[in-house]
């Protein structure tokens, strides 16, 4: 009989209890939900993951509705059980409540609703999103004047709203998760290399991809036509720099397509061929050029072909579409080419011999390294750059982990180096 007057506040306090743990189940899952999964799920035509989007949008109001929410309900929960109980339990009414309500509060409103909000984040987010809202618009006055004082007291320590966005930071979250996934083993290396590599073509140059004029095929227009035929038969490209004079003289690129279609019509009469005339003129871009804008120069001209110059207009080299997707799936094997490059080959210590041209990138997404790829292109100027100096043959250094022997020095370029990575820890 003692408990039927208690069981009407009682019962008040469970379901306090119960509105707790909608609040702070909400405020994890809206935290942790993923954004994009509910930007596809609102394309699709779900109305629960536009409301999620809509709050989330606002994390600042959602945050303030729910710490209030919950506070106020906590507080009263607790006020009301101290209430309730002090009667029967007298003088210690205080720190029995207290305890009590600490671990039904932790417990149940606390830990089980956010460890299931952990758990089952988006469907969480999404069974919330919709009640959450209009509590929001409820509490949307409280919660304002909150906010006004909070940023009031911040702006006197220095703290303005938004002082650290950042215009990379999307790039970095998706990088991020990303490179989180490959780690937990829910995302491939190649998958993980690919996203990468879109990502770094807003950040990469011409200079970091393109093809160095010392190893350009181009052909010198003054020589006899058979020669040049020969020549053309000879290449492995599809498109050829022709030049005169010098061979930093480009004055057009020849499609071999359309040579081998003038030779068709002529029935391989090339004696009065005007060669020149087949071949487009050439086109330019800087060295500093992002592949992001290069992309889109190639979309414009209607070429996937152009060539490098530096600052002062001198012929660097040159870069082809197939350079800049490259970048984004990896080097695209040449027919003719060997199953295995050639330019870098593993020992059986577990070393690699690799070429002083062969460019870090390469090295770091084909054998899952990690050296610094900010301030030297190749392996070879990497090797340069930390040792500030140009190595001489039989000379070791350790950088990063890694140990690099130079093997081959012509002149003042490394051509040939051992490289040792540092040995795997196993997992534990």
């Amino acid at each position: 009989m003692i408990l039927l007057p208690l069981l009407a506040p009682l019962a008040a306090i469970a379901l306090l209890l119960l509105v707790s743990a909608f609040f702070a189940g909400s405020e994890t899952a809206l935290t942790a939900v993923s954004r994009g999964r509910m930007h596809q799920l609102e394309k699709d035509g779900s109305k629960a993951a536009h409301h999620v989007n809509k709050l989330v949008a606002n994390r600042e109001k959602l945050i303030g509705s729910v710490l209030l929410g919950n506070t106020f309900i906590n507080i009263l929960a607790s006020s009301l059980a101290t209430e309730t109980l002090a009667p029967q339990l007298g003088e210690r009414a205080v720190l029995i409540v207290t305890a009590g309500m600490t671990m039904a509060v932790l417990f149940f409103a606390e830990v089980l609703p956010k460890t299931l909000a952990i758990a089952r984040t988006d469907r969480f987010a999404l069974a919330v999103a919709w009640p959450l809202r209009i509590l929001i618009t409820i509490l949307s006055p409280i919660v304002a004047a909150v906010q006004f004082l909070v940023w009031r007291l911040l702006f006197l320590f220095g703290v303005r709203p938004h002082e650290n966005d950042d215009a990379d930071a999307a790039h970095d979250e998706i990088r991020g998760a990303v490179a989180l996934h490959h780690q937990e083993g829910m995302v491939e290396r190649e998958h993980r290399d690919m996203i990468d590599g879109v990502l770094d073509l807003r950040e990469l140059r011409v200079g970091d991809v393109f093809m160095h004029r010392k190893h350009m095929t181009a052909i010198d227009l003054d020589q006899p036509r058979d020669a040049i035929i020969q020549a053309v038969m000879e290449s492995e490209h599809t498109r050829l720099p022709l030049w005169r004079d010098e061979p930093e003289n480009i004055i057009g690129i020849l499609n071999t397509k359309h040579l081998a279609q003038a030779l068709v019509e002529r029935r391989g009469d090339y004696r009065d061929l005007d060669i020149a005339a087949l071949a487009t003129p050439p086109w330019f871009v800087p060295d500093t050029t992002r592949l992001e804008e290069l992309l889109a120069a190639f979309r414009s001209h209607r070429s996937q072909f152009a060539l490098v110059v530096d600052e002062y207009g001198a012929l660097q080299g040159l870069v082809t579409l197939e350079d800049v997707l490259a970048e984004v799936i990896g080097e695209l094997p040449d027919e003719s080419q060997a199953q295995q490059r050639s330019d870098v080959r593993r020992r059986p210590d577990g070393s690699y011999l690799v070429d002083g041209t062969v460019p870090v990138r390469d090295l770091n997404r084909e054998l899952d390294w990690s050296l610094p790829e900010e301030d030297a292109t190749t392996i070879a100027g990497l090797v340069i750059q930390e040792a500030h100096a140009i190595p001489e043959p039989g000379q070791r250094f350790a950088f990063f982990g890694y140990t690099f022997e130079v093997l081959r020095r012509q002149r003042n370029q490394v051509t040939a180096l051992r490289v040792t990575p540092p040995k795997k820890t196993p997992k534990a």
